[in-house]
């Protein structure tokens, strides 16, 4: 019985210490899995880390895309009430660059070309019915406060950052109001180079504009967020630039003054050929400066945002206008929109330094509303007063009143609009002359 025995102890050792090294082995595969599995989730991390910060790159590109298309497109400009064919300054941006706005119009060129098309423009027709204390008259005429042109942007992108771009733009405005006048009431079709330049602009450095353009100086005076610009904006004389005043008197004899003469809001140096730069947006501020033949200069602060309700824009500039026995002209304008109610205020003013003789300024005030009235789109109301002293000569004062209206219908981008203006010179010494009133219906068609 002991053989037996013995035998029977050895083998449950021998089975003990067979199980026990199983155990060990299968523990030791346990741990080999456990540490592959964490491999492979580390490794599942990385890639999705990885693939987390390719989705944020290209994200940044797209954002850098979409703002230098928005940079190349084109934003309308002003330009002196004194210069033919003045248009009204468009609202600045609200964040950013005060660079050009995108346009809403139809694109055609070469698809997938070096460079693609982009052709838009406008007409701007108008009936002024104009009475100056010797009679009342009709004319039929191109609204120059946002004339007939025709215009076509080209833009072709080097790299993810820097992009080409290229305008032209022409007035073609019969009978402009620049130009019509009691004494030529058909002055024929006008014809003017806006627009002949070349760009280069990057979201990290700005934009460069060689050419004929806008000055940087130019819409500084006339930033204003009531859409009534169409036919009323800081530049009031452009409905009217070219018509002459009247010596008060039953019909008194024309003087040779014209209302363009007298009214001027100061807005830098219009379009020239230049050289101007545009620093990239901080926080709604920018900066622009450019250099003009014949020793002209100029720099302006612009900024734009919204909030609280509001939406806000302004400008501010000074220019050197190289003219004789003159100085330095500043101007500036803001302009504040209540969104939800769709009230507003714009401020504007403008003073030419002058040698020897008083400075000439002008001051300009609206109050306006923003009003949905309708299913075409937004109706735009606005009264204005504007007060200029010493022009054409030191003694004397000017004042304007004016009352407008702007119906937009949205869906076949037309505005259609109407005011009613008067204009008044008090001289000292020179014959004094009668009110001009003005009332103007027209419509503005762009495409």
């Amino acid at each position: 019985m002991r053989i037996p025995m013995v035998l029977t102890t050895s083998a449950l050792v021998l089975v003990l210490g067979l199980q026990g090294r199983d155990n060990a082995r299968a523990d030791s595969d346990q741990r080999e899995l456990l540490q592959q599995l964490q491999g492979t989730i580390q490794q599942q991390q990385e890639q999705l880390r990885q693939q987390a910060e390719l989705i944020r790159l290209q994200s940044e590109r797209l954002d850098s895309l979409g703002q230098q298309i928005k940079m190349l497109q084109p934003r309308e400009a002003s330009s002196n009430s004194a210069t033919p064919s003045a248009e009204p300054a468009k609202s600045l941006p609200s964040k950013g660059l005060p660079l050009p706005e995108l346009s809403p119009r139809p694109t055609s060129g070469t698809a997938g070309g070096p460079i693609q098309l982009a052709i838009s423009g406008q007409v701007s027709r108008a009936v002024n019915l104009i009475a100056d204390g010797g009679g009342t008259d009709l004319f039929f005429v191109d609204n120059s406060t946002s004339g007939t042109r025709l215009r076509v942007i080209g833009t072709g992108r080097i790299n993810a950052d820097l992009a080409m771009g290229t305008r032209i733009e022409v007035a073609v405005a019969p009978d402009p109001t620049t130009q019509v006048s009691q004494t030529n009431p058909t002055p024929g079709t006008y014809f003017d180079q806006r627009w002949a330049e070349i760009s280069l602009a990057g979201t990290r450095y700005g934009k460069l504009s060689l050419g004929k353009g806008d000055t940087a100086s130019n819409s500084t005076a006339e930033v204003d967020l009531s859409r009534t610009e169409a036919v009323q904006y800081a530049s009031i004389a452009d409905t009217a630039c070219a018509m002459l005043f009247r010596e008060k008197g039953g019909g008194g004899a024309l003087t040779s003054l014209k209302v363009a003469e007298v009214f001027q809001d100061r807005d830098g140096l219009s379009r020239q050929s230049r050289l101007r730069y545009d620093t990239p947006g901080y926080h709604g501020f920018s900066l622009a400066a450019s250099l003009v033949s014949n020793q002209r200069a100029d720099a302006a602060l612009f900024w734009g945002g919204e909030g609280h309700g509001f939406k806000a824009a302004g400008a501010l500039a000074v220019a050197n206008p190289q003219l004789p026995d003159h100085g330095l002209q500043e101007d500036g304008s803001v302009s504040l929109l209540h969104q939800s109610s769709g009230l507003n205020l714009t401020l504007s003013g403008g003073r030419q330094e002058r040698d020897g003789l008083k400075n000439a300024t002008n001051l300009y005030g609206k109050v306006g509303w923003l009003a949905n009235l309708n299913e075409l789109g937004r109706t735009a109301f606005g009264v204005d007063y504007t007060r200029s002293r010493n022009l054409p000569a030191a003694s004397d004062t000017a004042w304007s009143v004016g009352a407008a209206v702007v119906q937009s219908m949205d869906k076949i981008a037309t505005e259609l609009y109407a005011q009613y203006r008067v204009y008044a010179l008090a001289r000292r010494s020179a014959p004094a002359v009668d009110l001009i009133n003005v009332g103007t219906v027209g419509a503005r068609v762009k495409f």
